[in-house]
């Protein structure tokens, strides 16, 4: 039997540690805790973001790792102490987030950082021969809950940040710059926080799922195909505030009863004509907003997502003709004043199969899907391959303090991230 074929046999028989990653990821669940909900608040860039922060640099430190942050505020582990951003091979990395919503979960991002770190701390101490140096990395304010640029460390890291305000603040009119500077950063060198052009071979993101698809089927793994495209109009419909009781019915021109069909129209595009995979109103303003006062204005937000652009184009196409059919009807005026829109991103096709292939191995039952929620591996995919694992949330549930996952499946979870790690950035034979 060859050398290679011998490395290859044993390093796939390499395992994580699930009791020491299930053992951190209860560690960190502790930090930005409430007792009151249960949940967990860690806001990008807040004291308790640092101190989770710091507890992933000391477990990395631990580990016989070496953390560094970079101008962004990403955390960068590796396994030997280096210029950041530099290597002498190209580097497949891993990684996720460690900032939550506000009262959000323990799990969303932790668990794809903590997860790197466990991967690539198996590796390190099993001593095994890799093409590509593996790297795990938390990536900064994926959430945007604080300072209102989500994305912003793996935005960063892929050069996507070209136009900031000359001095950036948070929600509550705090600079982002001093913010940055006590996370290691520095806002005024955060060009640095680029990888360079062919650094990076691959980024691996393992995520729970947020949703109920995996757990209605039984599937223990979630083979991501596409990171969903977004199109999110903001709208403004002005109509007549009155008095709730002596305002006849045939004379009111209602903003919220205008608002209201457009709730449903949202509905009927995505539920019925299925146009698009999602559709969601996620904000709705009246204006004056009290209990006898017809509602003169509504500001509202209209969510669209589909992992196909033109069937998205065809759902807002849809609901902009709607739109004006309910303003004549309601005698309202309905403006789009604001449109954010992020076309779909596919995962790498051999990244696919190879993540298939690690739980074949494994004997876990898989299903592709579509991711419906952003992730740090959308931007990441502007300067390499990207790949993406799912395990099952219990209950579909996220962002909120039930969030939750079946111990089994998140160490399953870390394993097939593992076997993929070793086949995509183990020696060529293996690939």
């Amino acid at each position: 039997m060859s050398h290679t074929v011998v490395e290859r046999a044993s390093s796939l028989a390499l395992d994580i540690d699930a009791e020491r990653l299930l053992r951190r990821i209860e560690e960190l669940g502790r930090i930005g805790a409430d007792p009151a909900t249960g949940g967990i608040t860690r806001t990008g860039f807040s004291a308790a973001d640092r101190e989770a922060r710091a507890y992933l640099m000391d477990e990395a430190r631990a580990a016989g790792l070496f953390p560094a942050v970079d101008a962004a505020g990403n955390i960068v582990v590796r396994r030997r102490h280096t210029g950041q951003h530099t290597a002498d091979r190209q580097v497949l990395m891993m990684g996720s987030h460690l900032d939550t919503v506000v009262d959000g979960g323990r799990l969303d991002g932790a668990y794809g950082v903590l997860a790197a770190l466990e991967v690539l701390q198996t590796l390190v101490e099993s001593g095994v021969g890799l093409r590509h140096e593996p790297v795990a990395v938390a990536f900064a304010n994926e959430e945007g809950a604080l300072f209102p640029q989500p994305f912003w460390g793996s935005m960063a890291a892929a050069g996507r940040i070209t136009d900031l305000p000359e001095e950036p603040c948070d929600h509550q009119g705090r600079p982002l710059r001093n913010a940055l500077r006590l996370a290691g950063g520095d806002l005024d060198a955060l060009g640095s926080a680029c990888w360079p052009e062919q650094s990076v071979a691959a980024y691996l993101e393992l995520h729970v799922e947020q949703g109920p698809v995996l757990e209605r089927s039984g599937s223990r793994i979630g083979v991501v195909e596409a990171i969903t495209g977004r199109i999110v109009l903001t709208l403004e419909i002005q109509g007549a505030a009155g008095h709730s009781g002596t305002t006849p019915m045939d004379a009111r021109c209602d903003a919220l009863g205008a608002a209201a069909r457009v709730v449903l129209a949202a509905e009927h595009i995505a539920r019925q004509r299925k146009l698009c995979r999602v559709a969601t109103v996620g904000r709705l303003d009246p204006y004056p907003n009290t209990p006898n006062t017809i509602a003169g204005a509504v500001r509202m937000t209209v969510d669209l997502r589909d992992t196909d652009v033109w069937r998205a184009g065809d759902a807002e196409e849809t609901l902009r003709a709607m739109l004006h059919d309910i303003a004549e009807a309601t005698g309202t005026r309905i403006e789009v004043v604001a449109e954010t829109r992020s076309d779909p991103v596919f995962t790498d096709p051999r990244l696919r199969e190879t993540i298939v292939r690690s739980a074949d191995e494994l004997g876990l039952p898989h299903e592709k899907l579509p991711s419906g929620a952003g992730h740090d591996a959308q931007f990441m995919a502007g300067i390499t391959p990207i790949g993406m694992i799912f395990v099952p949330s219990i209950g579909g549930v996220s962002h909120v303090p039930q969030e939750n996952t079946a111990p089994e499946d998140l160490a399953a979870g870390a394993r097939v991230l593992l076997r993929t790690a070793l086949r995509t950035a183990g020696p060529q034979e293996t690939l």
